[in-house]
């Protein structure tokens, strides 16, 4: 047994001397190192002590914190009232947010006309009463109102500690939509609001198919001539009688049978603004059509045989044939005669027209 013991270190010495070397040299790991190199996640070489360093760090932190309130008996003491506080506050809002206190007992709405007026006030007001003014769900008031496609969108307010108002946001119908003998209203943005709101006092629009209520129509031209309408100031709303497609493009009709050529949607702004400053141009009373394609220069034409009122820069002392010469007279680069239109109107074949020329301009091509 002592021998075995004596003999070691001998043959330990021995085994490093001849055996570890002769490996070493064949490129194999020395016995001091490890058998298997450490790798992380993905199979890429970790540098030793890469995690235990922030969990060291967050250990040494606890410990000295631990320390300091064993030392600190009057720490302890406000950590404890403030971690109790904290949860009283948390509980008593949650109690006093769904409690009588604050219920929601007084509703006003606003904004909402037409025949659906009182039901959408009704939905409003019972989806209303399950809530409070410290916890108002302005998507269960848009699920309230959701069978109603012409309301737009709803403007929530509270008033503590029991009121609540609401301001409803309409869209309203600009045109009727004709389709197989259905007639149905439908909004400026194509959206159909049923056949409840269709009035003899609206515009109409002939489609192949009428959705249902609260879809968008899908024909283009539609949506276009949809997006004009709805672009109309409310003067010239009030006068428009339907619209169609023609020679000419986007083509309106108003009262008096009256045309107003659009030609699409583009600067529909600037174009309603251009026809309403022809119209209010005494120079443009008694004409068939007007052209505001190029709202820069509008014109107005007259039916054959009509004769255009005198502007109001040209001269009492004009003779005859003067006058004659100047209401027939096209402007270069205003439109030309117009043939017959696919509408209930005509445009005149070989009438006289107003443009934006020097000496004889239209009110509306003075900008």
């Amino acid at each position: 047994m002592d021998r075995f013991r004596a003999g070691r270190p001998a043959f330990g010495r021995l085994g490093r001397a001849l055996a570890l070397p002769s490996l070493s040299g064949r490129g194999l790991p020395s016995a001091g190192a490890s058998a298997l190199p450490r790798r992380g996640a993905g199979g890429l070489r970790r540098r030793p002590g890469a995690l235990s360093r922030p969990l060291s760090s967050a250990a040494a932190g606890v410990r000295a914190c631990a320390r300091a309130l064993r030392r600190h008996p009057r720490l302890r003491l406000a950590l404890l009232v403030a971690i109790l506080s904290t949860l009283l506050l948390t509980l008593g809002w949650l109690w006093l947010r769904n409690s009588s206190l604050v219920a929601v007992r007084h509703v006003q709405v606003a904004g909402a006309q037409g025949p659906d007026a009182q039901a959408i006030e009704s939905a409003l007001v019972a989806a209303a009463r399950h809530m409070s003014t410290l916890d108002v769900h302005p998507a269960a008031l848009r699920a309230a109102v959701a069978p109603f496609p012409i309301v737009r969108g709803l403007q929530v307010s509270a008033a503590f500690p029991h009121g609540l108002r609401i301001r409803v946001i309409e869209q309203p119908p600009v045109a009727v939509l004709v389709a197989a003998g259905a007639h149905t209203a439908v909004a400026a943005d194509g959206v159909v609001l049923g056949p409840a709101l269709a009035s003899a006092s609206l515009p109409t629009l002939p489609g192949g198919a009428v959705p249902p209520a609260g879809q968008r129509v899908g024909s283009r031209s539609l949506l276009a001539t949809l997006t004009v309408m709805g672009a109309a100031p409310d003067a010239l709303a009030k006068d428009l009688v339907r619209a169609f497609n023609g020679p000419m493009g986007l083509t309106l009709v108003l009262r008096r049978n009256l045309l107003a050529y659009f030609g699409d949607e583009s600067r529909r702004h600037a174009k309603w603004l251009s026809l309403a400053r022809v119209l209010a141009d005494p120079s443009s009373a008694g004409a068939s059509y007007i052209d505001v394609r190029l709202p820069e220069r509008p014109a107005a034409g007259f039916a054959p045989g009509a004769m255009p009122p005198l502007s109001t820069g040209t001269s009492a002392n004009a003779s005859p044939g003067e006058e004659g010469a100047s209401g027939e007279q096209t402007a270069s680069g205003g439109p030309q005669p117009l043939g017959r239109e696919q509408g209930p109107a005509e445009a005149p074949s070989q009438g006289s027209e107003r443009s934006g020329a020097p000496a004889e301009e239209v009110a509306g091509a003075h900008g």
